[in-house]
Formats: C-alpha cells, structure tokens, sequence
C-alpha cells in the first residue's frame, strides 16, 4: 500500500506540473487532459476446484480497491466526443477465510482458517499499471458514457494475514510479497455513464489473476464509482 500511495502521489505531482497555467488555458485545452479516480469494489469470480480452494472456501462480500489515472483526450471533429488514452495505477484485494499454504511453491493453493482460530484478514493484494483507452460521448448538459479497454502488467502483488495463526494460535501479523505465480500482463473492458464529474464505474478483466495450471480460476467484476474534479 505505501507504493500504491506513492505512485498516486507521484502522478499527482506530474499532473499538478501539467496543470500548472491551467487558469489561463482555454476551456478546449482543459479538455485535453483528465484525471480521476475509480472506488470500487471487486466481485469475484473463481471457480471451486481442488487441489486449489479447499471445502467451504469464502470470498468476503466487499473487497474494495482503487485506481488513479490521467488520461489525454483527442476530440473527434467537432463534436464533445472524444478518444482518450493515458495511463493508471489499480490495486485489487481480495479478503477471504483461507491462506495460501505456502507462497513460494509451484501452484497456489488455499486451505481453510480453522474455526476456531481468531483473526481479522487474510487477503491478496495485486496491483496493476494499466493502459487504458476509452471512447467518451458527451452531451452539452454534461451526461456522458464511456466505453474502453485496458491492458495492464502487474507491479506489486502481497499475501497480508493478521490474527492468530493456525498450528500454535500466536497472534501475527505477516506479508509476504512477490506472487509469482501470478499472470504478468491482464486484459479488461470498462464502461462509464454519468454527469459531469461522478460517475456510475465497472470493469471486467478478462484475464485470470494467476497463471495457468499455478492456482485457481480467479477475476474481479469491479463495480463503483468515478470521481473526475478536472
């Protein structure tokens, strides 16, 4: 997470830099350039097979997530539409009742929390640099869609687990990084609707999030909101 805030905070700066003459720009050369960012949460989508997911196996109901990006804006002809491509950071977590039972092996596979142990999360956390496009149509009272793709590679990727721990029942808490298992480059669609600077936000990655025959079938359906201040 303190990389995902610091590339955030990085493109801030980088568009802060861009932005800086923005009050004597024309409306049109404000147009150009759009930065904003998804809240959203991950619905998941995975299929129940062993040896990967155990017996009673659970994804929590949200699993929220983020993205930041900045996109630049080519109109087409005269009208408010417009072709965009830009680039984003997008972090995933996925929060269930399962741990990886050992990280660095081959194929991923999860086993099941006993019962009785207490804890407060167990999650994966991948995160992407995406290359998204999009086609944007406006009208003139400021209700727009979006229609896109997007192509990503994965910069970070994180197993996080906090509570006691099965076997001795200590309290830990642990992250161990690097998921290499995990597919490198992903594919998705995104679609937009709404007015002026919020928006109605989904996306659906096509690509698995690990690799083939290295762990289970699993993609996020994300769904939220987008907010776009200029």
């Amino acid at each position: 997470m303190k990389k995902f805030l610091l590339i955030i905070a990085t493109l801030i700066i980088i568009v802060s830099s861009i932005d800086l003459n923005a009050q004597v720009l024309s409306e049109s050369a404000k147009r150009k350039v759009t930065v904003g960012v998804d809240v959203f949460a991950d619905i998941w989508i995975y299929k129940n097979e062993e040896p990967y997911i155990p017996e009673g196996f659970r994804i929590r109901t949200i699993n929220q997530g983020a993205t930041v990006f900045v996109m630049y804006n080519l109109a087409l002809g005269e009208s408010l539409n417009s072709f965009s491509i830009g680039l984003a950071i997008r972090s995933h977590n996925l929060y269930s009742n399962s741990v990886i039972t050992d990280i660095k092996a081959d194929t991923i596979k999860y086993e099941r929390i006993p019962d009785n142990i207490d804890y407060r999360k167990s999650k994966i956390n991948p995160v992407y640099i995406d290359l998204p496009i999009e086609f944007k149509f406006r009208t003139e009272k400021g209700f727009k869609v979006g229609i896109g793709l997007k192509a990503g590679y994965l910069i970070d990727s994180k197993e996080k687990y906090k509570g006691n721990r099965p076997g001795d029942n200590q309290n830990v808490k642990t992250k161990t990084k690097d998921i290499y298992q995990m597919e490198k480059f992903v594919f998705g669609a995104t679609f937009r609707i709404g007015y002026k600077w919020v928006s109605a936000f989904a996306s659906y990655q096509f690509t698995k999030i690990f690799r083939q025959g290295r762990g289970p079938e699993m993609y996020p359906v994300s769904v939220g909101i987008t907010i776009t201040p200029f």
